[in-house]
């Protein structure tokens, strides 16, 4: 799966920037990845629940939303409300993480759990249990454009073997850095699931870049 980060996109621009991303075939994207920011649990600052409702409206692509703010307890179930498919809070921000992800699935999404780089993922094991989507960061969250970290490719391999072996059901996603240089590391160690920004967006067609990426990703985990 592939689901391009709008935070690389033209902000001005954003309904005719995820059309680029809706067309039939390899190029369409399979999520729209949401970056919500506060200026506060991450220091920048972007769109919020106004800009994803006009985007559900705008577009039939589920809406990946990624919450990088402070007390999600209180205003993550309000982006499943309007039609957000799938709501990741931050692990590090959630002060009842599985309260919160019930509450998110009775609002009608599915649940999805963030984990920072330097997060342990072994310390949420018990956590996960009741969430639908593992979002592993590759940077630190607030800024597109950074290096991808490839130390966090052992939380993905170890996500990957729980989940293969039964012990975790869930989709592993990543986040940072994904690119035609990055995606096979990150497909070989298990991920279903990649954001990517700038590979998409910054490409002079992202339905192709889409589709290329998609293409690498597939043939690493056929390996």
């Amino acid at each position: 799966m592939i689901a391009p980060s709008i935070l690389s996109a033209d902000f001005a621009s954003l309904g005719t920037e995820i059309d680029a991303i809706a067309g039939p075939g390899d190029g369409r994207a399979d999520w729209v990845h949401v970056d919500v920011m506060d200026g506060h649990f991450v220091p920048n600052l972007t769109i919020g629940l106004p800009v994803v409702e006009s985007l559900r409206k705008r577009t039939d692509l589920p809406l990946d939303c990624h919450l990088m703010i402070e007390d999600p307890d209180r205003w993550a179930p309000g982006y499943a409300e309007v039609g957000a498919h799938n709501v990741t809070v931050h692990v590090e921000a959630a002060r009842d993480p599985v309260m919160l992800a019930k509450n998110l699935r009775a609002a009608g999404a599915k649940a999805g759990l963030s984990i920072k780089p330097n997060t342990p993922l072994e310390d949420h094991l018990d956590t996960l249990r009741h969430y639908d989507t593992l979002l592993v960061m590759s940077v630190e969250p607030g800024f597109g454009g950074q290096a991808f970290i490839p130390e966090v490719l052992d939380k993905v391999r170890t996500a990957r073997r729980l989940v293969d072996t039964g012990h975790l059901t869930l989709l592993v996603e990543i986040d940072g850095g994904i690119n035609s240089d990055t995606i096979e590391q990150a497909a070989e160690a298990g991920v279903d699931c990649f954001v990517a920004g700038s590979a998409v967006y910054g490409a002079d067609d992202p339905a192709r870049a889409v589709a290329a990426l998609r293409d690498q990703a597939r043939a690493a985990r056929a390996r």
